[in-house]
């Protein structure tokens, strides 16, 4: 398991709990609630989804926090009644409970996640520039805006990345290009290219931990092409000495975690003459089973 704090880059899924990787992250004699332990023996960062639908129990966030060593961090969506419903209105108390609950974790939360909707648009950045001013200083944040306007390099966008760099907030990043280059022929895929907005990818880093979420082609050996941009502009970032966070997605996420140690080796090995990014570690049961061969 990494053991240092101070990482060059964080790489993660969107999810801890996948009943396809038994055998990848997990064993089959692995009970639910362990898996997350798993997960984090490998990859050192996670989306942390289920905030988005609904606020867990304090208990429940005290056994994440309990599952992941020191150096494990989570991002942690705000709930949909802040960014969706109230559309950051309106919410301070809302907020306060939010973290209230998840109190204990904030320590090992690198990026609370700001995903607004599309219909959130120029008109409604002075609510984001106060909402942001009314979060604790010591948080950090990452936003994801969808409405077009924010991706024509005209004034809307450029008004957004001023105001994300002035309150030190990053600008998470979709990739959805390898998803919408995938023929919608199974249903995860048409699911996914529902659900995943279809927007241009503008790769700038407003703040020191710029987020990519990199959604894959269904067939990973697919995806290389799309992830050569990112082997230019991650190679930058750390030179600069941020610390990005990257997070691999695929329509169905049966495979993402092979996805995302093949396409981060790829990262490693880019970089291998200029900086050194340590290894992801196996999944124990695979350590164990690699002992018991060579006994």
């Amino acid at each position: 398991m990494i053991s240092t704090q101070n990482l060059p880059l964080r790489i993660g899924l969107t999810q801890w709990s996948h009943n396809h990787w038994v055998n990848s992250l997990y064993d089959k004699g692995c009970k639910s609630g362990e898996r997350l332990a798993r997960y984090a023996e490998v990859f050192t960062t996670v989306e942390g989804n289920t905030t988005f639908y609904a606020t867990p129990s304090m208990a429940t966030v005290q056994k994440w926090h309990d599952a992941t060593s020191d150096p494990f961090r989570f991002t942690f969506k705000l709930p949909q009644t802040i960014t969706h419903q109230q559309q950051l209105r309106h919410c301070n108390q809302t907020v306060a409970d939010f973290l209230n609950t998840m109190q204990v974790i904030i320590p090992k939360t690198a990026i609370w996640k700001i995903q607004l909707p599309a219909q959130f648009g120029p008109d409604s950045l002075p609510i984001l520039a106060k909402f942001l001013d009314t979060l604790p200083s010591h948080l950090t944040t990452g936003v994801e805006v969808r409405h077009p306007e924010f991706f024509t390099k005209g004034i809307a966008e450029q008004t957004l990345n001023r105001l994300l760099i002035e309150k030190g907030s990053n600008r998470i990043i979709m990739d959805s290009r390898p998803l919408f280059s995938a023929p919608p022929t199974t249903p995860a895929t048409i699911e996914a290219q529902r659900k995943k907005p279809r927007l241009p990818v503008h790769a700038i880093a407003t703040a020191n931990n710029p987020v990519i979420r990199f959604i894959g082609h269904p067939d990973d050996s697919y995806n290389d092409p799309f992830f050569n941009n990112w082997l230019q502009r991650i190679p930058l970032w750390l030179a600069a000495g941020k610390q990005p966070y990257l997070f691999i997605h695929s329509p169905d996420n049966n495979h993402a975690p092979e996805s995302a140690i093949r396409l981060y080796q790829r990262l490693q090995q880019h970089v291998a003459t200029t900086m050194d990014l340590p290894d992801l570690a196996k999944p124990q049961h695979q350590q164990q089973n690699q002992q018991i061969t060579l006994l």
